[in-house]
Order: C-alpha cells, then sequence, then structure tokens
C-alpha cells in the first residue's frame, strides 16, 4: 500500500487563514468530499499529513522509506491521480517549476532532491486563496456527484417532491442521488445546471427550493422554506434555513434561520444567529478587496462579489449585518447592532463598538458545549492547537 503524505505549503498555509488555522489544508470541503476525500478515492493508500509544527500532535506524518508526498491545496482528478501514481522512485511531478508531488524519501523531500521533474500535463486546479472555495465548488461538486455515485443506484425521491430540468445526464445517469436515509419531501429541486447530492441521513424539509448543483452531506439539515441556490454545499451535520447562493459550509454549523448567506465559506461549529445577513456585493459594485493574513492588509480580489468568510467556533448574535467581504478568524463573538469592520481578528468579542480580547478558558467552555450537542469533545490535542492561534493572534491582527 502506498504511503501518501499530504504536505502544507508556508505559503499557502497563510493564504488560506483563518480556515487553515485548525486544519491541514487537505481537510478543506470543497464541492461534496474534502481534498483529502477526493485524493482517496482516486489513489488508494495510507494517508497521513505534514502540517505547520503546531498541528503535527493531531495530525502527524507517517514517514516510510518510500514516500508519496502530493501538495495540499491541489485539487485531483483521475488524470493527475494516475500522474502521481506513475512516478518512480526520485521522479517530482511539476507545475511550471514548483514541486507538486514526490515519490521518494523524507529527505530527499525536504531538500528538494530529485532525479527528474515530470511537467503536469493539463493545467491542474489549486486552492491559492481562500475565494477559490466558493468559485471552484460547481466544477468540484458536480465532478463529485460523478465519482461518489458511479455505478450505484441511489435511494427514491419521493413523489411529494417536484423536479425541474431534465433529471439525468447526457449520458443517462441520475441527477438527484439520495444516500440511506436521506429525506425530502414537497420540495422543489432545480436541477437544470447540475446534479442534487442528498447524503446519509440529511433532510430537506417542506417547501425547501434548491437550486443546483446542491450538496447536503450525511445528516444535514435544510429548514422548512429555505431558498437555496448553487453551487452551495453543507457539510457534515450543518443546518440551514432562509437564503444561500454559491455557500460552502465546512461542517457542524448553522445558519438555522432567515438571513442571507452569499458567496461564503463558514468553517466548522459556527452559528449564525436568526436574521443574520452578510452583503456579497458593494453598493457601488465597484471591486472587492478581501482580508489577506500573510501580508495584513486588504488586497484586490478581481472580484464583484464575495461575502463573509468566517474561521472555526465563531459565532453571531441575532440580527447581525456583515459588510462584503468580511473576514472572521477563530473563536470570535459577534453581536449588537451595526456592521462590524471588515475583519475580526480571533479570540475577539464585541461588535460595533469595538471587540475585547477572548481568554482561552471561556473560549474552551463554549466550544465544549456546542460540541457536545453533537457528541464531539474538545481533546487535549485541539487545545494545544488553539493555544498556538491563540499566541499567534496578536501578531495576525
Amino acid at each position: 500500500m502506498k504511503n501518501i503524505i499530504l504536505f502544507d505549503i508556508n505559503q499557502q498555509h497563510l493564504e488560506l487563514l483563518p480556515l487553515a488555522f485548525t486544519r491541514p489544508i487537505a481537510d478543506i470541503r470543497i464541492g461534496i468530499l474534502t481534498i483529502r476525500e477526493k485524493w482517496e478515492r482516486l489513489l488508494p493508500g495510507s494517508y497521513s499529513y505534514l502540517t505547520p509544527e503546531y498541528m503535527a500532535e493531531k495530525y502527524p506524518a507517517t514517514i516510510t522509506p518510500d514516500n508519496l508526498f502530493i501538495a495540499s491545496h491541489l485539487i485531483p482528478d483521475e488524470n493527475l491521480a494516475t500522474q502521481v501514481d506513475r512516478l518512480n522512485p526520485g521522479e517530482a511531478l511539476t507545475d511550471h517549476d514548483t514541486v507538486i508531488a514526490f515519490r521518494g524519501t523524507e529527505a530527499d523531500f525536504h531538500e528538494g532532491r530529485h532525479t527528474t521533474s515530470v511537467p503536469v500535463g493539463e493545467e491542474p486546479r489549486y486552492i491559492n486563496h481562500l475565494y477559490d472555495i466558493f468559485l471552484l465548488n460547481g466544477e468540484c461538486l458536480e465532478a463529485d456527484f460523478r465519482l461518489i455515485t458511479r455505478g450505484r443506484t441511489g435511494q427514491p425521491l419521493s413523489p411529494s417532491n417536484r423536479v425541474i430540468g431534465d433529471p439525468c445526464f447526457a449520458d443517462g445517469t441520475p441527477k438527484i442521488f439520495l444516500e440511506p436515509g436521506a429525506k425530502a419531501e414537497c420540495a422543489i429541486f432545480n436541477v437544470t445546471n447540475g446534479p442534487i447530492y442528498l447524503g446519509a441521513d440529511s433532510e430537506v424539509m417542506e417547501g425547501s427550493c434548491i437550486r443546483a448543483p446542491f450538496a447536503a452531506c450525511e445528516h444535514a439539515y435544510v429548514n422548512m422554506g429555505a431558498k437555496i441556490y448553487g453551487a452551495t454545499t453543507l457539510g457534515p451535520y450543518c443546518k440551514v434555513g432562509g437564503e444561500l447562493n454559491n455557500v460552502v459550509m465546512f461542517g457542524f454549523s448553522n445558519k438555522a434561520h432567515d438571513g442571507f448567506l452569499g458567496n461564503a465559506i463558514i468553517g466548522e461549529w459556527c452559528n449564525l444567529g436568526a436574521g443574520s445577513v452578510a452583503s456579497n456585493l458593494k453598493n457601488d459594485y465597484s471591486e472587492i478587496k478581501l482580508w489577506n493574513y500573510p501580508t495584513r492588509r486588504f488586497l484586490r480580489t478581481n472580484l464583484q462579489f464575495c461575502g463573509l468568510i468566517m474561521g472555526d467556533h465563531s459565532k453571531a448574535g441575532i440580527n447581525t449585518m456583515f459588510n462584503t467581504a468580511t473576514v472572521v478568524g477563530v473563536g470570535v463573538n459577534i453581536h449588537g447592532a451595526g456592521f462590524p469592520r471588515n475583519f475580526v481578528a480571533s479570540f475577539s468579542e464585541g461588535g460595533t463598538a469595538g471587540f475585547t480580547d477572548v481568554q482561552l478558558p471561556k473560549f474552551y467552555a463554549i466550544a465544549e458545549k456546542m460540541m457536545a450537542r453533537r457528541g464531539r469533545t474538545l481533546t487535549e490535542a485541539d487545545k494545544d492547537i488553539f493555544e498556538a492561534i491563540y499566541n499567534q493572534a496578536e501578531q495576525l491582527k
């Protein structure tokens, strides 16, 4: 069995903060699956991570004399997986002189020693910037849908639902797939622009209107009367209501009530209170600038649409209003009237009147209560990661 190590490039780790604060880049969800889950399906092997040092205890690398190192921000497809699989010992797969995969020893990998460089064939896809996650979500969702459902038959869709558009792709495969335990009643599914995937024990409640491409992973819930536009992904155990447009929620997060969220990325264990609204378009239709952690300033994006980007374990009280392209760090609690600033540093609490620091014991107490509702626990390894982020927060404000 191949020993495969998904390695974080330091610059990419920084570019993808705050989402990469708490996870290897390969654990970012885009489409239906995380990047690691895509690789596992396309290239079987034993997987581990090479992360920044502060995450190594929770995500240790397994090293053998013969390893396959793969850049973790690289989005795989079948052709790319085949190219990586064909690497011989000492060979590197390169893209514009940058090593994106290497087969060999740990020492040779770290020293950049490779006997042969093999240029990648087709132009690969990467998550280089935060907004790439929602920009690429549609094509990744359809690719994941085909990968997951190939050769399988899903559960039947209840006749109480209404399907708009051709229910099958040109090759005859269905565009709607329900895993065991998935439920949907009296909902409208428009599959004109792609597929709809309902994971195990997920539920779409009555009165919901959903436009493809769309995915609800296991135990995700769409509340009554929700309006969801593609390309939207609800990670495991997410619960949503109101209006969503091109949103990626990683998992265990809630936006259960009315309010708009568009062109947004929400990490794990987040909660947006009832009536929360996040702008994704400036009033003057001008180009959006987004907070960039490595430079500690707002950078141009060439985008007209960009909404809320929220790190893990952050919360917003009822009727919170977010400006266009707001970046919220890890462990943030926002409340009160008015618009908070466009960047809120990790472990902060407050609103338009200003923010104060959230001490770790208080943060742990809140996190433990929320995680317990889903039968999860906050481990000592998790706490070590949060402590490291907390210590970095002052430098990254």
